[in-house]
């Protein structure tokens, strides 16, 4: 499922038509009693229709038309909210849709016999069990969620990941997890299924995606009691103002009281009915803007998470740096130049496959001209964890390339030692976060090879963004203290944790949160399992293990661990978002308090006239043109709201006063603009 797969736009024909539909659904009771503040303008709309067929009878309190308009536009802004949630739905049911179309009914080969694979059965896919071993050869499906026990093979995972580029799955490692749904290419594999039928990723994905288990996050439900109770208390103030206009004119002898259908206008438009109509949609969207980052979240709670990060830790191999150390110099020893040094580097490594030995093969050839060499004759030693080196033995040549200390042991046997000059060398190397590897020929010394750790382009950028936004970086590597911090000092990350243990990880996660800050890491080993699971935001790899997909809350489909970048921001930005048209909302609450509490009591206090600083035609077309565009602003918001407003590498303070200017000043000055144009357009109609 690549992100352009199921990167389905909000305003797609086929969404849009769907959206209409499940607006008028939402209309149930049950739907609107989820959110407290459209639940009073349910409530509020079906008194005013009972309202508008009582004038109809012919005992009104207002005219017929008046009040079929207020009620109207009343069910417009119930639909509006709806319509805002449904198109965000919606998205996420068509990717739930791409999703369903990778889940087939299949047969699974099970095994009655873990080590003969000619010995299986045929069983539904529905019915395996977690623990079953199934046997996956060339061609088939895949029929659940596992590990891979026994076997190597090439998967296509392009169903699930968008990624049409085969990857290699194996037994042992961090890459043995294997996806329901994906097709074996070559070879074979024994799967252990890891999860029972309606458990797998796949179903928890499109369970997700279409919403069904989206539960309010904290934030989320916080806000929702905030706006409940705005609504109660202007409930409550509306409530006494209809008694104390009755004694008012009573008292007075003069004037009229103010109406039912001019109170709950006036109701709903003091409530924030804007943030409330567009709540829902914006964390349903901040969960869709993860899917289209190829991220699964499994609740909403760690994409809020995210927004709220106070440290990352991120691996450095393939996240902060390329994750394969290139060869980028030759060292020679003294008495030997260069190009020999090349050459029996080169020589050396023609039949390493790492792609440390080819960056060494490559080095020699653009530097040196070392091309189209004769291999005849010559007998490889390929590379051992125990030698820790590899190289090539010809008739009268004895070439290798390892390790350093493994190399001088390799003299010392031949009666030599490594020259002072080279040791020198490697200690300076080593000293400035690169990996020292030398070579020799016989028993003579020819020099160093440098590798380095690439660190990745504009990523030294991307910390000095987070650090700006208050986020702070730590490093984590196996690499010893000197060469660790030698790339934390390149890459730019605040801070590094050297020579990682699973133990050391969780130590300083647990030390982190001890301070009241939230962490974020990601992992793809069963080592990961225990921090990913004490971390806050925890980031599986799709090709890590099963054991770190279930520990971790979110899933990384493309595997790339500078992903978790990318999360934080998209957490950030919901929350942003959520802020901004929460500011918006209240601050236009205040320009409606202009149009419309001046037209509410214009009969009963005259004086009040005088607050009608827009110049409304009259006290009917004020009230309807603030009722109007109550409706019409969540409708303008929907794609702000869905889309999200950017996170910006901004302090807290800087991000407040933007917030504020932005949101809060145009809150003030939009409605003060629509209101009047609203109302010039209902005199035009001659419906004021």
């Amino acid at each position: 499922m690549s992100a352009t797969t199921h990167n389905a736009r909000g305003f797609d024909r086929a969404i849009l038509a769907r959206a209409l539909a499940d607006s008028l659904r939402k209309l149930a009771p049950r739907a609107q009693f989820r959110n407290p503040v459209m639940f009073v303008v349910f409530v509020c709309s079906i008194l005013t229709t009972g309202l508008w067929l009582q004038a109809l009878a012919g005992h009104g309190e207002a005219p017929t038309g008046f009040i079929f308009g207020v009620a109207a536009w009343l069910w417009f802004t119930l639909l509006f909210a709806n319509f805002a949630e449904a198109i965000a739905e919606g998205r996420g049911k068509a990717q739930a849709q791409a999703l369903r179309s990778a889940r087939r009914d299949v047969l699974a080969k099970r095994m009655r016999d873990a080590h003969d694979r000619g010995n299986v059965e045929f069983v539904p896919a529905a019915d395996l069990r977690a623990g079953y071993l199934v046997l996956v050869e060339t061609g088939d499906l895949v029929p659940g969620d596992g590990e891979v026990v026994e076997g190597a093979a090439t998967v296509d995972e392009s169903a699930i990941t968008g990624e049409s580029a085969p990857v290699i799955r194996e037994s042992g490692g961090d890459r043995n997890s294997v996806t329901g749904g994906t097709r074996v290419l070559s070879d074979w594999l024994v799967v252990r299924i890891a999860s029972n039928p309606g458990e797998s990723f796949l179903d928890r994905m499109i369970a997700m995606v279409e919403g069904a288990s989206r539960r309010k996050t904290p934030n989320e439900i916080a806000l929702t009691i905030l706006l409940a109770k705005f609504s109660l208390i202007f409930l409550l103030a509306c409530t006494t103002l209809l008694p104390y206009s009755l004694y008012s004119v009573h008292a007075a002898g003069r004037g009229e009281p103010i109406t039912l259908t001019v109170l709950i206008a006036l109701l709903v438009c003091l409530i924030p009915t804007t943030i409330g109509g567009l709540l829902s949609a914006i964390g349903i969207a901040g969960m869709d803007r993860m899917i289209q980052a190829n991220v699964i979240a499994t609740s909403g709670r760690a994409v809020e998470a995210a927004g709220d990060v106070d440290v990352l830790l991120l691996d450095k191999t393939g996240t902060i740096t390329l994750g394969n150390r290139q060869a980028v110099a030759f060292h020679a020893a003294p008495g030997v130049d260069q190009p020999t040094l090349a050459d029996a580097a080169q020589l050396a490594s023609l039949a390493d496959e790492t792609p440390e030995g080819r960056s060494i093969v490559v080095l020699a050839k653009e530097a040196h001209g070392l091309r189209e060499r004769a291999l005849d004759g010559m007998r490889f030693v390929p590379f051992t964890a125990q030698t820790r080196m590899s190289g090539v033995d010809a008739s009268t040549r004895c070439v290798r390339k390892g390790a350093v200390d493994a190399i001088e042991k390799y003299l010392s046997a031949a009666g030599a030692s490594l020259p002072a000059a080279v040791r020198r060398v490697a200690e300076d190397i080593a000293r400035r976060g690169a990996t020292p590897l030398a070579v020799a020929d016989g028993a003579r010394a020819l020099g160093i090879i440098e590798l380095k750790d690439i660190v990745k382009g504009g990523i030294r950028e991307r910390f000095a963004e987070l650090r700006r936004m208050g986020i702070r970086t730590i490093m984590i590597t196996g690499d010893n203290p000197l060469t660790a911090a030698a790339i934390a000092a390149e890459a730019g990350v605040d801070d590094f944790l050297a020579e990682a243990t699973p133990e050391a990880k969780l130590r300083l996660i647990r030390d982190i949160q001890a301070e009241g800050r939230l962490v974020a890491m990601c992992g793809d080993g069963t080592n990961d399992a225990p921090a990913l699971a004490q971390a806050d935001v925890a980031v599986a790899m799709n090709t890590g293990t099963q054991a770190a997909k279930e520990a971790g809350n979110m899933v990384d489909l493309d595997s790339n661990p500078t992903k978790l970048i990318e999360v934080v921001e998209i957490g950030k930005q919901m929350l942003i978002t959520r802020g901004a048209l929460t500011t918006f909302s209240i601050a236009n609450d205040v320009a409606k308090y202009f149009a419309i509490i001046p037209a509410a009591f214009a009969s009963t206090y005259p004086a009040l006239g005088v607050l009608n600083i827009m110049h409304l035609a009259t006290p009917r077309s004020a009230i309807l043109s603030a009722v109007i565009f109550n409706a019409l602003i969540i409708i303008v918001l929907i794609p702000l709201a869905l889309r999200g407003v950017r996170a910006r590498a901004l302090g807290a303070a800087a991000l407040l006063r933007r917030n504020l200017l932005i949101y809060g000043l145009g809150g003030l000055v939009v409605p003060f603009i629509g209101i009047k144009l609203i109302n010039m357009l209902l005199v035009a109609l001659h419906f004021a």
